[in-house]
């Protein structure tokens, strides 16, 4: 998993009026929750754009006036209008201590159903997992050659190495869906 380095300084003020001087000056008002409580903390929006506006996921090498941390981002917000950036949360995490996180699914092969004129859906990008950071791999991978013209491929099916996936065991992962052109090769042979 990539690691991001990203520097922060403390914030002395928090509450809206605050919050919109950060904005005013170019910065983004961020929360780090961890076990030494809450520290709040403002970015550049330069620094954090390449950690927000990108489909991978990192570990951040978090410098808050000097002081190191690891985290991951855990939420951000976005004005409702203009689609700007207004605040970051991200919870530190430990070697040893199991944490939540939502990876991007990839898959792999060329399905039978696909060669057969059917039409590959993905339904899940992200899938949330639970496990120690240092186990999460960049990608979930998952092979669909196997996967036939009107099936499926459900997060119950699903299992990766000392990861839990928390996502419903029904939920659809893939699927390969009869296209009219499928339907009418089907009706004529």
């Amino acid at each position: 998993m990539k690691t991001f380095q990203l520097e922060g300084s403390k914030r002395e003020g928090t509450g809206k009026k605050a919050a919109k001087a950060y904005r005013k000056e170019g910065l983004v008002p961020c929360v780090l929750y961890g076990s030494e409580g809450v520290t709040h903390f403002t970015v550049t929006k330069e620094g954090i754009r390449k950690l927000i506006y990108t489909p991978e996921i990192h570990i951040v090498d978090l410098t808050i006036g000097g002081k190191a941390s690891v985290a991951i981002l855990k939420e951000t917000q976005y004005h409702p209008v203009s689609d700007e950036l207004l605040h970051a949360d991200f919870q530190q995490i430990a070697a040893d201590k199991p944490v939540v996180i939502e990876i991007p699914v990839v898959l792999e092969g060329l399905a039978e159903g696909v060669k057969a004129g059917g039409k590959l859906s993905l339904e899940i990008r992200k899938l949330k997992v639970k496990g120690l950071y240092k186990n999460f791999p960049e990608k979930l991978a998952i092979n669909i050659e196997n996967l036939g013209l009107g099936k499926t491929i459900q997060v119950g099916k699903l299992h990766f190495e000392n990861l839990e996936i928390l996502n419903a065991k029904d939920n659809v992962v893939a699927a390969v869906k009869l296209t009219r052109a499928a339907r009418g090769a089907a009706a004529k042979g």
